[in-house]
């Protein structure tokens, strides 16, 4: 069996953002030469998330919209927030999943119908890294 590892590294513009991904890691996937496997894409921080959804402004929005009603910027309404102020990214990144494993089928990400993977940032304008491992033959 083989593996393959790589990261992506991102610094975000705003403290939410999302990141479509999906073309970075087909071509990681590609890169690994692994014809039949599965390939991880986890975040490396515990404020940022990697998910699979659709690739439609509006359901981004709508997603942004419904965590900050779950889990609200607050300086000082978290208990974490002792010296940062990033007590809802943490949450949201809990609702928003730390990975997700995707199936390699003949050399491509075996994805569903309008399946895309993103990277969700929560507490962002700063360097962050994804990692890919790759595993298969």
């Amino acid at each position: 069996m083989k593996s393959y590892r790589k990261e992506l590294w991102f610094k975000t513009e705003k403290r939410y953002q999302l990141v479509h991904i999906t073309p970075q890691v087909e071509e990681a996937v590609k890169e690994s030469g692994i014809k039949e496997g599965l390939c991880l894409v986890n975040a490396m921080h515990i404020t940022a998330s990697v998910f699979i959804n659709d690739n439609e402004p509006g359901l981004h929005q709508d997603y942004l919209e419904w965590l900050e009603k779950l889990a609200p910027y607050s300086k000082e309404g978290y208990r974490h927030n002792v010296g940062e102020d990033n007590g809802d990214a943490h949450l949201k990144r809990q609702i928003m999943g730390r990975e997700v494993v995707v199936a390699v089928t003949d050399g491509k990400l075996d994805l569903g119908p309008w399946e895309e993977i993103f990277y969700g940032e929560f507490d962002g304008r700063r360097r962050k890294r994804v990692l890919i491992k790759i595993i298969g033959e």
